[in-house]
């Protein structure tokens, strides 16, 4: 019996050296499964990180582009307010200066207008004071030969009526 004891023992031993063989083998392998578990999580950190990375470079590239875009539109509609407002002045200057020359020139036909008519006056004046001398003269004439004091027109004595007339006016 002692040796079925024996054997029996010897064959526990064998299974428990066994046992444990194989259970170093399964925390090996465990151990390796956690290993690579753990590098695969660092290395998906990782690319997550980098992801991020990427996703936050390419929104502040983005946001330079929008802020540049928007700067660029900016100053090209500050730009196009400034080419309206001096053509706009530029427009007004123009305006005004028209308006001048044409003031200048309602003057001046104003001015000549008026020449003219001065002109125009003093001759239909001169004109009527020479037809009124004239009628008073030969007026004159008719009261003397109607009077009789008409002479023969050889009369070599000044007219000094017809004189004052003329100058007075």
């Amino acid at each position: 019996m002692a040796s079925n004891q024996n054997q029996a023992s010897y064959a526990a031993g064998e299974t428990k050296a066994r046992t444990e063989e194989k259970t170093g083998q399964m925390m090996d392998k465990a151990g390796q499964a956690t290993e690579a578990t753990k590098q695969k999580a660092g290395e998906a950190k990782d690319k997550t990180a980098q992801t991020a990375q990427a996703a936050k470079d390419r929104a502040v590239e983005s946001k330079d582009q929008t802020g540049s875009f928007l700067g660029e539109k900016t100053e090209a509609a500050k730009q196009k307010a400034a080419e309206t407002a001096e053509a706009a002045k530029q427009k007004t200057s123009e305006t005004a200066q028209y308006a001048q020359e044409r003031s200048s020139d309602a003057a001046q036909y104003t001015k000549e207008s008026a020449i003219a008519g001065k002109d125009k006056t003093g001759s239909v004046l001169q004109q009527a004071g020479e037809t009124v001398v004239n009628a008073v003269v030969g007026a004159k004439d008719a009261v003397a030969n109607t009077l009789g004091m008409g002479g023969d027109n050889t009369n070599t004595a000044k007219d000094t009526t017809t004189e004052k007339i003329t100058r007075d006016h």
